[in-house]
C-alpha cells in the first residue's frame, strides 16, 4: 500500500452512463473578454486555462531554436503567474520556502521573499501552489498551508497566516496545493478543518470573514461561478464538491465525490447551468446539473462515467472546454503510468478520439491550438479538433516537470524544479 502511494504521489502536483438530456444552451468564456497582458492567477484570467491570443506559431520545429531566456529555479512544484511584467513562482532552497519575482523581459530575479521554512515531504519538497496577482499585492500558499500577502514592487510580506495551525487541522497528507482565488476584497483557500474546509480572509488585513464546510482539503483550487444565474463559490474538496455564497459561505448545495487518498486535484469547469468534476485513481468524470427551485438547490447527474471503462480521469490536469469539447489526461488505474491525451464531448461525456498512451503532463489553450507540456520536459502543440489528434510539433524544453505551461503577451513560460524557460510563441 505504501508503494502504491509513493508511486501515485510521485506523479501528483497538488461504466458510461450518458443521459440523453441535451447539454444547455451553455455559454463558454469568450477569449475577447480576456486579459492578454496577465496570466494572474492559476489557470489564467478566469481560472479555465484558456488565453484569448492570436497570431501564435502554427508549428515547432524541434531544430530552431524558441528560447528567449533560461533562469535557475530551485526546487517546490509550485506554478506561475503573471502580471505588471513581473513574473511569480514559490521555490525552496536555504532552508526556506520563497516567493520570487523575475523580470518577464530577462528572467532576472527582482526579489524574493521568505515565506516559511522549507517544507519536507516523503512525495515531494517544497511548496505546490500557484502565487495570485491582483493590483500590486502577491498572496502565496505555502506548502504546509501558510497564507501570506505581499507587495508586488519589492516582495515586502503585509501579513502572514498559518492557516492550519489557526484552525487546529492537519495540512493535506501530500501538501497544501490549493492556489488562493481572490475575489471581492477576499482571498479564498481550502484548509479541510471540521470547522472550515473553505475559508475567506480579508485581503488587506488577512482577518478570517467566514469559514465554510468541512472535510480533507484535497489538492483543487476554488473558483467562481454563475450558477441559475447566481454567483457562487464551487470548491472541489478531498470527499465532495460545494457550492457557496462568496460573501457570507453559506453551504447553498453538496455533492459526494470521494476518492482514495482524498486525491481531487483538478478544478471544476462550467459547463451551462451545470459544471463537469473529474478525477483520477481511476475514479472518472460526473457533469453535475445546479439549478436553483424555490429556496432550494437541485443537484443532478447529467452523465457520468466512472471506473475502468472511464472517457476522462484527470489525475491532476484540469480538463479545458473548447466549442463543446473537453480536452483533457485520461489516466489508466491508480494512477497507473499510462495516461492517454483525449476530447470528449461535453454533453455526453463520450470519447471523441484518444491518443493513446501520450503521457502524463498539463495544457493550456490558445489560438485554437493546445500548448501541453509533459512531464518528460517536452513542449507539444496539438491542434484543438474534435475531429482527431493533430500534433503541430514537439521539443524538449526542461527535465521532469508536472507544472502547467503559461501563456502571456506571445511568450510561453516552463518549469521544473530546477529552472524557468522563456519561449518565444508569436508568430514571424
Amino acid at each position: 500500500m505504501r508503494m502504491r502511494r509513493t508511486v501515485r504521489s510521485l506523479l501528483l502536483s497538488i461504466t458510461l452512463s450518458a443521459s440523453a438530456v441535451p447539454l444547455w444552451a451553455y455559454e463558454e468564456v469568450k477569449p475577447e473578454t480576456l486579459d492578454q497582458k496577465s496570466w494572474s492567477q492559476f489557470l489564467g484570467p478566469n481560472r479555465n486555462g484558456i488565453s484569448s491570443e492570436s497570431g501564435l506559431i502554427d508549428s515547432i520545429d524541434s531544430s530552431k531554436s524558441i528560447e528567449v531566456w533560461r533562469q535557475p529555479m530551485v526546487g517546490g512544484l509550485s506554478g506561475i503567474s503573471i502580471a505588471n511584467n513581473r513574473l511569480l513562482t514559490l521555490s525552496q532552497s536555504e532552508g526556506k520556502q520563497w516567493l520570487m519575482a523575475l523580470d518577464t523581459a530577462t528572467g532576472k530575479q527582482v526579489w524574493k521573499s521568505a515565506i516559511g521554512a522549507a517544507y519536507q515531504n516523503s512525495m515531494g519538497n517544497g511548496p505546490r501552489s500557484t502565487p495570485t496577482v491582483e493590483d500590486e499585492t502577491v498572496f502565496a500558499y505555502s506548502g504546509e498551508g501558510i497564507l501570506v500577502s505581499a507587495n508586488l514592487s519589492d516582495g515586502k510580506i503585509r501579513w502572514s497566516k498559518d492557516l492550519p495551525k489557526e484552525l487546529q487541522c492537519k495540512p493535506s497528507e501530500y501538501g497544501m496545493s490549493c492556489s488562493p482565488l481572490l475575489h471581492d476584497s477576499k482571498v479564498i483557500v481550502h484548509v479541510g478543518s471540521k470547522d472550515g474546509a473553505v475559508v475567506a480572509l480579508d485581503q488587506k488585513t488577512g482577518t478570517m470573514v467566514w469559514k465554510s464546510g468541512d472535510g480533507e482539503a484535497g489538492y483543487s483550487s476554488p473558483t467562481i461561478m454563475t450558477l441559475s444565474s447566481i454567483p457562487q463559490l464551487v470548491s472541489v474538496l478531498g470527499n465532495q464538491v460545494l457550492g457557496m455564497d462568496p460573501k457570507s459561505g453559506k453551504v447553498l448545495w453538496s455533492h459526494p465525490f470521494a476518492t482514495e487518498f482524498a486525491c481531487n486535484t483538478a478544478c471544476p469547469i462550467q459547463i451551462g447551468e451545470g459544471l463537469l468534476v473529474s478525477s483520477g485513481e481511476n475514479h472518472g468524470s460526473v457533469l453535475l446539473g445546479v439549478e436553483k427551485k424555490g429556496e432550494s438547490w437541485n443537484v443532478v447527474e447529467r452523465w457520468n462515467s466512472f471506473g475502468s471503462t472511464s472517457s476522462l480521469r484527470s489525475e491532476w490536469q484540469t480538463p479545458i472546454l473548447i466549442d463543446g469539447c473537453l480536452y483533457g489526461f485520461d489516466n489508466v488505474g491508480s494512477a497507473g503510468p499510462v495516461t492517454h491525451l483525449t476530447c470528449i464531448d461535453a454533453s455526453t461525456g463520450k470519447s471523441l478520439w484518444k491518443k493513446l498512451r501520450f503521457g502524463k503532463g498539463n495544457l493550456i489553450a490558445a489560438d485554437g491550438k493546445l500548448i501541453v507540456s509533459n512531464t518528460e520536459g517536452e513542449i507539444v502543440l496539438v491542434k484543438a479538433s474534435k475531429e482527431g489528434y493533430q500534433e503541430l510539433g514537439r521539443k524538449q524544453i526542461v527535465g521532469f516537470s508536472r507544472q502547467a505551461p503559461v501563456l502571456c503577451n506571445g511568450k510561453v513560460y516552463m518549469r521544473d524544479e530546477a529552472e524557468i524557460v522563456c519561449l518565444d510563441f508569436t508568430k514571424k
